[in-house]
């Protein structure tokens, strides 16, 4: 069983953090993934550093534009993650732009993610349809996890089709702007996150944008199985550098 799969067994919500690999210096990516799982978080987004970066708000882009002037690489991160298993157990996704991925081949890149222990990928702007029909059989070989975003915006005959192509859970955005631009959720998104948990989905539904603190970790999951934090997370390396990353997470969720 995947370890995604295995670990949304679990009864506790879910606390995903997202970082930039390569940030805040190039060398530090392993010894946050350790920090972060030995500080409670269940899963971790590790995020392939992008030139143009679609979804992402400024606190995020900064951090892929630092990262990549200081080197930062596909191969690199490929490096930086070999024999992280040794040490690391919790589901490790790579969230990435598909033109990186494809420059490097799809086929080769699924390869080295099963080579390396990843579990699974977000890519934001490979469309469902697409990955269905053309690359599906390649991520099932290299037992990965294609997790599929929805939107507010999000048709509920789109939303049940992302569900019938998924098997592990559906990335659920809190809002159709861009990473790191809200605080707290409206009554509207409040809405959205229940009208989407009344549909009865096969996958569960990890909640992103706009996480920052328990109060917004707790709305987002009241009616979901988690929720993801990355603009927040990255603001605090800023301060912190790779520091605190226990202040951080128990401010999130207290033990």
């Amino acid at each position: 069983m995947n370890r995604i799969n295995k670990k949304l067994q679990e009864e506790q919500k879910m606390l995903s953090i997202y970082f930039t690999a390569g940030y805040p210096e190039p060398e530090d990516t392993v010894s946050i993934i350790q920090d972060l799982e030995k500080n409670g978080v269940d899963f971790i987004e590790i995020g392939l550093p992008f030139s143009d970066p679609l979804a992402d708000g400024p606190t995020i882009q900064e951090s892929s534009t630092k990262a990549l002037k200081s080197g930062m690489t596909t191969n690199k991160l490929f490096e930086q993650l070999k024999g992280i298993r040794d040490s690391v157990e919790i589901p490790l996704v790579i969230m990435g732009y598909f033109n990186p991925i494809l420059q490097y081949g799809v086929e080769k890149f699924c390869k080295k993610c099963a080579e390396t222990g990843i579990d699974g990928l977000i890519i934001p702007d490979l469309p469902v349809d697409v990955y269905n029909e053309e690359y599906k059989s390649i991520f099932e070989e290299n037992g990965l996890q294609n997790i599929f975003l929805i939107t507010p915006q999000t048709s509920e005959e789109r939303i049940r089709f992302i569900d019938s192509v998924s098997n592990g859970f559906i990335y659920m955005v809190s809002t159709a702007s861009v990473t790191g631009s809200t605080s707290g959720f409206s009554e509207e998104t409040r809405d959205y996150f229940k009208r989407i948990s009344a549909m009865k989905l096969e996958n569960p539904q990890i909640v992103g944008f706009g996480i920052s603190d328990e109060e917004t970790f707790n709305q987002a999951t009241e009616f979901a199985k988690g929720a993801i934090i990355g603009s927040a997370f990255i603001k605090h390396l800023n301060a912190n550098g790779k520091d605190n990353i226990a202040d951080f997470v128990k401010n999130i969720r207290p033990v």
